[in-house]
C-alpha cells in the first residue's frame, strides 16, 4: 500500500498547494484546515497555523487560525457530551479506573484547565472527550478552553512569523525554536505532574 499521501500531511508544501487551490474561498479553508485538527489528531497544528500566518498575515492567520481550533474544540466537546455521555457510561460505569479517571477531571480547577488547553502537546482530543464524558459545566468548559487555545494559537502564530522572518534574518529562526522548544519543555512538565499521557 501506498503511505505517500499520509507522509504528505507532514509537509508545509502540501498544506501551501491546498490553500493556494482553495485561495478564492476566502477565509473559510485556513478555518476548516484548524478546525479539522480537532477531529483528526495527528494533523500538525502548527503547520496549519503557520500557513495561515504565511497566506494572511499575523492578525487574520491568528483569528482564522482560533477560529477554527475553537468550532472544532467546541464540536468535538458538544458531540462527547450531549451525543455519547449517557451511552458510554452505561457501558463503562463499572470500570473504577475511569471513575478516578472522571473524579480527577471534575475536580480540576480553573487555571488548570487554562493550562491544560494552552499547551501545544497535551492530548487535545482526549481532553474533549474526557471532559465531555465529566460533570463539568459546559459553560465554564468551553469559556476557559477557548481563551487557552487563544494563548496556544497566539503562540503558535508568533511562532510561524518568526519561522518566516527567518527566511531574511537567521537571528529568527533562534527565536522560533526557543518558542517552540519552551512549549514543548512546559507542555511535558504539566503533562506529568498531573499524570495525563
Amino acid at each position: 500500500m501506498d503511505w505517500t499521501w499520509f507522509h504528505q500531511l507532514g509537509q508545509l508544501e502540501f498544506w501551501e498547494g491546498l490553500l493556494a487551490g482553495f485561495e478564492d474561498l476566502g477565509p473559510l479553508v485556513p478555518i476548516l484546515l484548524a478546525a479539522v485538527e480537532s477531529f483528526f489528531p495527528p494533523l500538525p497544528l502548527v503547520a496549519i497555523v503557520a500557513l495561515n500566518v504565511a497566506a494572511h498575515g499575523g492578525v487574520l492567520g491568528f483569528l482564522y487560525s482560533w477560529m477554527g481550533v475553537a468550532a472544532g474544540g467546541t464540536i468535538m466537546f458538544l458531540l462527547w457530551r450531549r451525543v455519547f455521555k449517557r451511552f458510554f457510561w452505561k457501558l463503562a460505569s463499572r470500570s473504577r479506573k475511569l471513575e478516578r479517571a472522571q473524579q480527577w477531571v471534575n475536580h480540576l480547577d480553573t487555571a488548570s484547565l487554562f493550562m491544560l488547553a494552552l499547551l501545544p502537546f497535551a492530548p487535545t482530543s482526549f481532553m474533549h472527550f474526557a471532559f465531555g464524558m465529566s460533570d463539568m459545566d459546559e459553560g465554564h468548559y468551553l469559556r476557559t478552553v477557548l481563551l487557552g487555545k487563544g494563548a496556544m494559537v497566539g503562540m503558535m502564530a508568533v511562532f510561524g512569523q518568526s519561522l518566516l522572518s527567518s527566511l531574511r534574518n537567521p537571528g529568527y529562526l533562534v527565536l522560533a525554536i526557543a518558542i517552540w522548544g519552551g512549549m514543548y519543555w512546559v507542555s511535558k512538565q504539566f503533562c506529568k505532574k498531573h499524570d495525563i499521557n
